[in-house]
Formats: structure tokens, C-alpha cells, sequence
């Protein structure tokens, strides 16, 4: 069971595969456990690793609550410093998106590419009420719930009628794992998360992902994003919802495979000729 030791922190991740690092970033309340279907398929071609974020998963919690996700993003580059990762490909999904965005812009010599899955705009797609109403909510539901109850509300906001039954299951259980020390620090960074002027500052290809009938980050807050950053693509992944890369894992995975491949080693990217 792999292990990486960060200041005070034990990072667990999972790693299979062989090729280019390929790092995956989970969301609010999922662990490394969610990509288990992106790992098994990406793994031909990249060295894939999901880490289990602070106070996620079999990581450690941390001492004291994270409050940015820039304090997530420093954390990830220590992480891959110890695994010896000097240029990566990247992929984060709703808070790992979050996450992304402020690591490409404190390290963007290290990213060849960004995948944002269902990203999330925080703060900045909410007025002053609205942001403060949905903290508290966080933390009250994190800290009065029984953790399946809460997981049980949660799930049928994040996922599309059409998800299946297996599906439900799993992001139940994986969600009934989450920690209040984990998701308090996802709280609070979503509340002081303002990114809109880091977007025009991302120059590495950028693919945009979101599914088609997402309720918590919906197809217009990817479309912000995707105006904003300039190297980038979207599209959409039809009869899915928030955890579109668990509802539909074939279509999902078959996206990033396909940017991928149009990005060069050297980090350059290859824009398809329409004719």
C-alpha cells in the first residue's frame, strides 16, 4: 500500500500503468477509490496515480484544516516531488478541477496538459448569501449526519436518473467514507475559491469535461470556463451527471485519451484541421 510522507501528512495514493505520469485528482466526496475505471483502461499508455487528497481516503488528516485550494495545489507538488515527477499530464474532477487550476498556475513548467472534469467555480459563481448559506450547509451536514446518511442526500444530486444501480452503490459507499477533516477543508476553500483571473493565465492545452445533465456544476459554469481559458477545448458527455467519469467511464475515458494523444511530449498541442 503506497505511501508518501509530506511534512506532517501521509499520502496515500494508487499507481499502475507505465508511460507518462498521468495524475488524477479526485472531487469533494470521492477518494482514489472513484477512478478505478479510468485507471484500468489509462493505464496502457500512462503511469497513472490517484492520490487520495488530505484527510481523504487513507491519507492522513491534517492538522490543521486547509482553507485555499492552493494549499491543496503546494501540498500535490510536494507529493510528486518525493516521486521523483518532474512533468505530468493532469486530470482533477470538481475540487481536484480547483485543485488543477492552482497548481497549473504556481507550477506551470510541470504540466504538459489539464483535463478539468465538471469544474467547479466556488465562490465566484455565487452571490455573498448564496456562498455563505451553501459553508454552513457543508459543515452542518458534515458533522450532524450519520456519514451513509449523508452520503445517501448527496449522491442523488450528483448523479444523472439514468446512473445505475452499480453505480449508485459505489459512489454511496465510497462517500460514506469521507471525513469531516477532509471535506471541512474542501468547505472552506470552495468558499474563498475566486479563479476567474487565473483562467486567461493557463497556457498549456486545456480539456474541458462536463456532464451533460450535471445539477451541482452545471454545462454553463464549464462553458465559463472554457471561454476563459485560451488553449481550450470542451465537450460533453451526454446523459450523465456530476460524476460523469463514473456513470460513463467508456466515453469519459475515451476524451482524455484522445486529447492526450494530440498533445506532443514536449507538452505541444495539435489542433485538429476542420475541413
Amino acid at each position: 500500500m503506497p505511501y508518501v510522507q509530506v511534512d506532517d501528512l501521509r499520502i496515500h495514493y494508487e499507481m499502475e500503468g507505465n508511460g507518462a505520469p498521468l495524475i488524477l485528482l479526485h472531487g469533494m466526496g470521492n477518494n482514489s477509490l472513484s477512478w478505478r475505471k479510468q485507471i484500468e483502461e489509462l493505464k496502457e499508455d500512462y503511469t497513472v496515480i490517484a492520490w487520495d487528497a488530505p484527510g481523504y481516503g487513507k491519507s492522513s488528516d491534517p492538522s490543521k484544516e486547509l482553507t485555499q485550494f492552493k494549499d491543496f495545489a503546494i501540498i500535490l507538488k510536494s507529493f510528486l516531488d518525493r516521486l521523483n515527477m518532474q512533468e505530468i499530464y493532469l486530470l482533477g474532477h470538481s475540487m481536484g478541477a480547483a485543485t488543477a487550476i492552482d497548481f497549473v498556475h504556481l507550477y506551470p513548467n510541470v504540466v504538459k496538459s489539464v483535463i478539468l472534469a465538471d469544474a467547479t467555480r466556488g465562490s465566484a459563481a455565487l452571490d455573498d448569501d448564496e456562498n455563505e448559506r451553501k459553508l454552513q450547509n457543508r459543515l452542518s451536514s458534515i458533522e450532524t449526519l450519520p456519514p451513509r446518511e449523508h452520503a445517501i442526500q448527496r449522491v442523488q444530486h450528483l448523479l444523472s436518473p439514468h446512473a445505475s444501480e452499480e453505480v449508485r452503490s459505489q459512489a454511496t459507499n465510497i462517500m460514506s467514507q469521507v471525513r469531516p477533516s477532509g471535506y471541512r477543508s474542501v468547505a472552506y476553500s470552495l468558499y474563498h475559491a475566486d479563479q476567474m483571473d487565473l483562467y486567461p493565465l493557463i497556457s498549456v492545452p486545456t480539456l474541458i469535461i462536463c456532464g451533460e445533465e450535471d445539477k451541482v456544476t452545471p454545462v454553463s459554469e464549464s462553458q465559463i470556463i472554457h471561454e476563459g481559458i485560451p488553449k481550450s477545448e470542451f465537450v460533453t458527455i451526454p446523459r450523465t451527471g456530476h460524476l460523469c467519469y463514473q456513470e460513463d467511464p467508456a466515453t469519459f475515458n475515451s476524451h482524455v485519451i484522445h486529447f492526450l494523444q494530440k498533445c506532443n511530449t514536449d507538452g505541444t498541442y495539435k489542433k485538429e484541421l476542420k475541413t
